[in-house]
């Protein structure tokens, strides 16, 4: 049988480096030769070149990898190719440009760059910088003069010295120094240098034999440059820049700093210092200076990391590193495939057999599960050709591995790098440990921990030491191993089955078999605290780790702790419910929450019990049913589960210890560690609360010894659906509520039920609950007890019932209504709204009486129902005794609201007085109880028929019919006219007003003849009025007459008539509008007496003439009068003129009447004596 190391084309034992020291020039032509340039690396290849041909401003270029991923390979390749270093009689680019295969632009490129003349600097920073503190603030730049300063020629470790061999050179004096210096002192400069110190008198003299100057002033000349040399970016930049200048046109001087990125880290400075070197080389130079750079994150990883922390703007140094070149671990797998795994002809066969033979179990074999990324399997054939015996998911997830144990300083040295090993390194070791192994044996994981080992710090992997030393078992060492490795890898989740994949050793191994070897070599390590197991995922511990793990499970735990935590878990967690609604009636049911034979808790006639893990009796399931005979309990027996109780136990030793210890340790890495454990700590408790659950989904469910039938449903479901069933065996006589849903809201229904008239005829049909909620109430009634509300709830809360207490409160509602129980405080019977509060009323339970209800006989409902339908002209709703009287009590209530508007009219309605009498009858039935209706009321029938028939219907039909309408038209007359009447003949006025107050006008036709009445009297008010109004216009024109038949009416121009007759005619149009005959008599008075008195002397006024005007005065003469001449007297104004009413004249007269013709003379004659009086006295009579 073909053994392994037999398979690869080249020897696979054969010397290959590891990581390529960027200063090590050894072995040069066998590098060269053996570079591996994969697809990715070429296309960055020819992005570089193209930007390094064509240069554009970015003169830096950032090569970015993971540790051992081949950076500094890649820039030593680089630097040698720029460079075209001659390598044993053989170009650079010679050795290379059978790498490019056909890919003729790549080839051009590089011929391109290559003709370009170049210098490379080459270093590692970290060994450049051995002398140099990295918080100086020039550090960086401090280490780019140094290595410029080398390459120069000049002494690179002293600046000062550089410099002052710079100045000699220029000046052309630095080889006559070095003679001078050799010949005074008897060595080479190279070396005297290196002493200074100690050679001041020989480099003074030397200084002055070169110069030609003063020895004594040369003395010190060191010393000077010492204290004045300062170290600058912007002079640095003009060497370069002056350097460069000396060399032929075109010319590039190149450094290549390696690990530049873990130099830097997060030293802000120092990045600041190449980003302003970069800046002044590209700016002096003008693209004829490149930096080249390698670091474990790409450019815009480091720049944003510190700009986040930092709050500094990199732009220009990504503007200027704009060249990427980024090695993934796809590159490192094609590396490793091309340079190590490469097969033999023969082999390629055999191994074709082998993965025809099994690629169909590639995805089972190799794909990682319960939650793990998803790592590359075989592609194809040819991939896994290539890969064996390694497997892909490999390659990327010891990088993980490598990447996360620096992260958490795993390694020796400053920087935690790898060290001496790269992927290739590693790679090479386990396929020379595994070389004798038969073809068809697979690389297993944990190999790769002894090609990293010596570069691990002690303490790290002192575990896996002490487990070397004290086990005996060396395939959990391997396990261990594995562990180590994939311990900060957060993607991978350690679990069993993932574990298996690592360790599978070959395609014919035993997978079972594998499974059982490594689950009992977890255990092993997991007993002696090796590793912790959190749930399903396992970890590797660190010596610190271990000894917390350790005191964690020497932590003591009380038992009740442990027993409230489980207690918790079953029932806040997974049953979650306090109480259980039972899926027929909808009612919530409360229940005790049993752990292992402890109560928790409230104690309720039913139970939910669990039986954990814990309990003594967890095995004999025939001992836990005996003990149920007889119990409302539900008995939930969880399978027996080891786990479950170590883990468990195992988070209250953590919560405790963690609580004991984080406040007190001062220790960081302690509280990491304590950190650490609090999170895998939590995800323990979710792993247990899931564990539970799937424990009780499996568990056994019994009631009284009897198994419970119930399918593989959730645990929730499965607990509801057990309760169901206990529920169904504690309470039979639950059935009697027939499966409705009764709730507090129902009481308001299950009383009203009876006046909606919902019970139909049959009142004596009770339902099956009514008829036990009676007997129970009879029955005490009959031996003397007392029944109360709260002792009904108590009764039928309990076994046999288990009704919820909305549903025995509805149930005795209807009792209510229907008349079969009464209910009573303080002796009062409660009804309606009080009995519904009293109902309600949790608090006053105790002091509300149920009594069975007073039965009547049929005769007194019948003839309560015929009241009824006779007084209120409609049949009651209720059929049954109570409700019918109810019934009554509302209709008595509803009439007297009813009535109550009516009487409140009265005032304008006298007549509705009536209904006084009839109110305070129905006030006094209102107040009676129902049992009043049924025996009292008949007895009074005739007296409320009569009162009905006789006052209530008459007025109501008055009131809302045309009667009313007659009365109110009548009533409206009277009061507009009432002042008219008095100048109207006849009764009707009086026959109206006596009908309208009569207290019975209400009854038979009498509206009728007061309509008659009314329509007669209008007639003759209007005909009154009428008459008046012709009379008072008739005086009227009189006067107005006798007014224009006057000559001083004729005396007055046309606008003044118009003024004088305009009285008379709006007089006339006034008149129309008058209603009241007292107020045209009035007005017509008045007329006469003072706006006619007015116009007569209006008129004479206007008709008199006016007096002569005074002559003006002659113009130039004044106005004074001569000192003989009297003045003119002023004109007297006319006196005016007094009319006087004829009638207001005084004739005096001694008797009462004229009786003949001589009292006729006698009178004139006095009256002309009067009137002749008044004309003397200047006054004129109006007539």
């Amino acid at each position: 049988m073909m053994i392994l190391k037999t398979i690869f084309k080249k020897p696979v034992d054969r010397p290959i480096e590891g990581v390529i020291k960027a200063d090590d020039e050894a072995s040069l032509r066998l590098e060269i030769e053996e570079y591996v340039l994969t697809n990715e690396v070429e296309k960055r290849f020819e992005s570089f070149l193209d930007a390094y041909n064509n240069y554009e401003g970015a003169n830096g270029v950032w090569i970015s990898g993971f540790f051992g991923s081949g950076k500094s390979h890649l820039l030593k390749m680089l630097a040698f190719l720029l460079e075209n270093r001659q390598i044993d009689g053989a170009s650079a680019l010679e050795l290379f440009l059978p790498k490019c295969g056909e890919n003729e632009i790549l080839r051009g490129d590089l011929k391109r760059a290559v003709a370009t003349p170049s210098k490379s600097i080459l270093f590692n920073i970290d060994q450049k910088a051995d002398v140099i503190s990295k918080t100086q603030i020039d550090a960086l730049l401090a280490v780019f003069v140094k290595v410029f300063d080398e390459m120069c020629g000049y002494y690179g470790k002293q600046g000062h010295i550089a410099q002052f061999e710079r100045d000699l050179d220029s000046r052309g004096f630095y080889e006559k120094f070095k003679s001078a210096y050799e010949s005074t002192s008897g060595r080479a400069w190279q070396k005297g240098r290196e002493q200074s110190l100690l050679e001041t008198k020989n480099i003074a003299k030397a200084y002055a034999l070169a110069t030609g100057g003063d020895e004594a002033s040369s003395l010190g000349i060191l010393d000077k440059y010492r204290s004045q040399y300062r170290v600058s970016i912007e002079d640095f930049a003009e060497q370069v820049h002056a350097y460069i200048e000396r060399q032929s046109p075109d010319f590039r001087l190149n450094f290549f700093v390696d690990e530049v990125g873990q130099y830097i880290a997060e030293n802000i400075k120092l990045m600041t210092n190449l980003q302003t070197i970069a800046e002044s080389l590209a700016t002096k130079c003008r693209g004829r200076a490149w930096i080249f750079v390698t670091a474990q994150e790409e450019m815009g990883t480091v720049v944003g990391e510190m700009s986040k922390q930092q709050g500094n703007d990199f732009s220009k140094i990504q503007a200027r590193f704009a060249n990427r070149m980024k090695l993934t671990s796809s590159d490192v797998a094609e590396v490793i495939q091309k340079r190590l795994l490469v097969k033999t002809e023969e082999c390629i066969g055999l191994l074709s057999d082998i993965y025809h033979a099994q690629s169909n179990n590639f995805k089972t074999l190799f794909d990682f599960t319960d939650g793990s990324q998803n790592y590359r399997n075989y592609q194809d054939k040819d991939h896994f050709i290539q890969s064996y015996p390694f497997i892909p998911y490999q390659f990327a997830l010891f990088q993980s591995a490598i990447q996360n144990l620096s992260q958490h300083n795993a390694f020796e040295g400053k920087h935690s790098s790898v060290g001496e090993r790269s992927m290739l390194g590693v790679f090479q070791q386990v396929a020379i440990q595994i070389g004798n192994h038969e073809i068809g044996q697979l690389a297993t994981f944990d190999l790769m921990f002894e090609g990293i080992r010596t570069s691990l710090k002690s303490n790290i992997q002192r575990a896996i030491i002490q487990a070397e030393n004290h086990l005996d078992d060396p395939f959990a060492i391997r396990v261990l191993k594995s562990l180590f490795l994939v311990k900060y890898v957060k993607e991978f989740k350690p679990t069993l089955h993932n574990l298996c994949t690592l360790m599978l050793g070959g395609f014919n191994q035993d997978l079972s078999a594998l499974h059982k070897k490594i689950e009992e070599a977890l255990n092993l390590l997991e007993q002696q605290t090796y590793i912790q197991r959190n749930g399903e995922l396992y970890e590797y511990l660190t010596d610190e780790e271990k000894d917390v793990e350790q005191e964690i499970k020497n932590t003591e735990v009380e038992t009740s702790d442990v027993t409230a935590e489980l207690e918790a878990m079953v029932f806040d967690h997974i049953i979650k419910q306090r109480k259980i609604r039972h899926e027929e009636n909808g009612q919530d049911y409360p229940f005790s929450r049993k752990l292992d034979d402890r109560l928790h808790g409230r104690e309720y006639e039913l139970t939910i019990h669990i039986i954990s893990p814990f309990h003594e009796n967890t095995g004999n399931e025939s001992i836990l049913r005996m003990q149920s005979m007889g119990r409302d309990e539900l008995i939930i027996l969880m399978p027996p589960d080891e786990r479950l109780v170590r883990d468990l136990l195992m988070y209250k030793r953590t919560e405790k210890y963690i609580r004991q210890n984080m406040s007190v340790t001062q220790q960081e890495a302690i509280k990491r560690i304590l950190t650490d454990k609090g999170f895998q700590n939590r995800e323990r408790y979710a792993e247990l609360q899931q564990r539970i659950q799937n424990l009780m989904g499996k568990a056994t469910l019994f009631v009284a010894g009897a198994d419970i039938e119930i399918g593989p449903e959730d645990a929730q479901t499965r607990v509801q659906r057990g309760f169901h069933e206990l529920i169904s065996r504690a309470y039979p006589n639950l059935r009697m509520l027939r499966g409705i849903t009764y709730t507090e809201n129902d009481i308001t229904k299950c009383l009203k039920h009876s006046q909606q008239g919902l019970f139909g005829n049959d009142a004596n049909t009770l339902a099956e609950s009514e008829q036990e909620l009676l007997a129970f109430i009879h029955s005490n009634n009959r031996s003397g007890m007392r029944s109360t509300l709260k002792n009904l709830l108590e009764k039928f809360e309990r076994k046999p019932y288990g009704w919820h207490y909305a549903a025995v409160l509805c149930t005795l509602a209807n009792l209510c209504a229907r008349g079969k129980v009464e209910v009573r405080t303080d002796g009062n019977l409660l009804e309606e709204d009080e009995l519904e509060r009293a109902l309600r009323n949790t608090h006053g339970y105790s002091n509300v009486v149920l009594e069975p209800q007073v039965e009547f006989t049929a005769s007194q409902v019948r003839a309560l129902k015929e009241f009824f339908e006779d007084f209120f002209d409609a049949p009651p709703r209720a059929s049954e005794a109570k409700a019918l009287g109810n019934e009554t009590s509302t209709a008595l209530k509803e009439l007297t609201h009813q009535l109550n508007p009516l009487a409140a009219q009265a005032p304008q309605y006298p007549f509705l007085n009536a209904l006084i009498p009839a109110l305070e009858k129905l006030k006094e039935l209102t107040g009676k109880p129902y049992t009043w209706h049924l025996t009292e009321l008949t007895r009074q029938k005739d007296t409320l028929l009569n009162m009905k028939e006789s006052v209530i219907d008459p007025i109501r039909k008055f009131m809302s019919g045309p009667q009313k309408t007659i009365f109110d038209d009548a009533r409206k007359f009277v009061q507009t006219q009432e002042p008219n009447f008095a100048y109207i003949e006849g009764d009707e006025t009086a026959q109206v007003v006596a009908s309208l107050t009569d207290s019975e006008c209400f009854k038979g036709n009498r509206m009728q003849q007061v309509k008659t009445q009314v329509e007669t009297l209008q007639r003759k008010v209007t005909a009154q009025i009428e008459a008046e109004i012709a009379k008072a216009k008739e005086t009227v024109a009189a006067l107005k007459g006798r007014l224009c038949g006057m000559a001083e009416f004729s005396a007055l121009n046309g606008e003044q008539q118009e003024q004088i007759t305009r009285p008379f005619n709006e007089f006339n149009s006034g008149l129309e509008r008058q209603k009241l005959i007292a107020v045209i008599r009035d007005t017509l008075r008045r007329f006469e007496e003072s706006d006619y008195h007015r116009l007569l002397s209006q008129m004479t006024s206007w008709a008199q003439p006016a007096p002569a005007p005074e002559p003006a005065p002659q113009s130039g003469k004044t106005a004074t009068p001569d000192a003989g001449t009297k003045p003119t007297p002023p004109a007297k104004p006319e006196p005016r003129i007094e009319y006087v009413p004829s009638r207001s004249v005084k004739v005096s007269f001694d008797k009462a009447w004229l009786a003949d013709e001589t009292d006729v003379e006698h009178y004139l004659e006095s009256m002309r004596e009067a009137l002749l009086v008044e004309i003397r006295k200047g006054k004129r009579i109006q007539i």
